[in-house]
């Protein structure tokens, strides 16, 4: 069995994968006790950095959530219904 990857694993191995397509220089400085500096190459896609980031995020502030996935499913699913339920007009005529 595999050990769960940390949030900070995460970062490490996406900015790893996409640096692996570049020759490009980067830069990870421990600045102070609760901040890492990352100096990337601006050629780096920022779109899907970004997505990593909002991905990082998302990590951290569930990680000490006790919802299962089940309910998260079923509240994502009533959420858009919802949605749908109110917005259907503007698609379809």
């Amino acid at each position: 069995m595999k050990a769960a990857l940390s949030s900070s694993n995460y970062i490490w191995a996406a900015l790893t994968f996409l640096l692996s397509f570049s020759k490009k220089k980067m830069v990870i400085e421990r600045t102070t006790k609760n901040k890492l500096t990352i100096t990337l190459s601006s050629s780096i896609d920022s779109f899907g950095l970004q997505r990593l980031i909002d991905y990082v995020k998302y990590l951290e502030s569930t990680s000490k959530s006790k919802a299962k996935q089940s309910d998260v499913d079923k509240l994502a699913d009533e959420v858009n219904a919802s949605w749908w339920g109110k917005n259907k007009k503007r698609f379809i005529k």
